[in-house]
């Protein structure tokens, strides 16, 4: 089977599709047209630069070039996750801690088990997918912690003043945001193939991979993001949590 090509003709005529956003934009007077315009020209030139960089690392086939490019998407997802922090002090180093944690783990079972290879043409588009859908999870964590602390002040300040101890006091708290997190991913997982063919599956069948292999790859990325959520958001909430209160545990918001 052929691998099918895009021309560079192709794919400018297919900015049409950008154009229909637009139109929609201004005709309806969403004021988006510049954040689209400004997020695609970002796409473009991040993707752009993206590709030159792995086809170089795809190249030199190096493993601590692959574990540095691992690294550096750990950390980007961690500054853009940081920002649904808020009242969360050393909200980077938590971030990074639990998206490097759950993406290191997952990795690390993956290649153990012999899923995928050490080699950066699998290591690193695969950190990418762990990696960002750590990032949202803990994004969606540090939300329903701030919006729940938000809501629930007098019901803590009650429990802390009757003896319960901090972590007494916010497990609950804790709890219901770890879950509300990792909601995306669980129904994610219960429409694969039903409502949707995601990016893994449908790339390889688009390349020409037999449908069946592809499913299997697609399965494994259904597990990897399952447990990536799990670990990283857990993670996240119970460092995250204790930066609600201050040294004598009491509320700081």
């Amino acid at each position: 089977m052929n691998h099918p090509a895009i021309s560079n003709a192709s794919l400018a005529l297919a900015f049409m599709l950008v154009l229909v956003a637009l139109i929609v934009s201004q005709k309806e007077k969403l004021g988006l047209h510049k954040d689209i315009l400004w997020s695609v020209a970002r796409a473009i030139v991040q993707l752009t630069l993206v590709g030159y960089v792995l086809h170089t690392l795809f190249d030199f086939n190096n493993r601590w070039l692959t574990l540095l490019m691992v690294l550096f998407i750990c950390t980007n997802a961690a500054l853009h996750a940081r920002k649904r922090s808020k009242r969360i002090g050393n909200a980077f180093v938590i971030t990074f801690i639990a998206i490097a944690s759950g993406t290191a783990l997952t990795l690390s079972i993956l290649v153990l088990s012999g899923a995928i290879a050490f080699v950066p043409m699998q290591v690193i588009p695969v950190s990418g997918m762990i990696a960002g859908n750590a990032m949202v999870a803990v994004g969606l964590c540090y939300t329903q912690l701030n919006q729940r602390f938000a809501d629930n002040r007098q019901k803590v300040e009650e429990m802390l003043s009757l003896g319960a101890s901090v972590k007494q006091a916010s497990a609950t708290l804790v709890r219901d945001s770890i879950r509300a997190a990792m909601i995306p991913t669980v129904d994610a997982a219960k429409t694969v193939g039903l409502v949707s063919l995601p990016g893994m599956m449908s790339g390889l069948i688009f390349a020409g991979i037999d449908p069946v292999l592809a499913i299997k790859y697609q399965i494994m990325v259904t597990f990897m993001l399952l447990g990536t959520a799990a670990i990283s958001t857990i993670i996240a909430a119970w460092l995250a949590y204790r930066r609600f209160y201050n040294a004598r545990a009491q509320l700081v918001f």
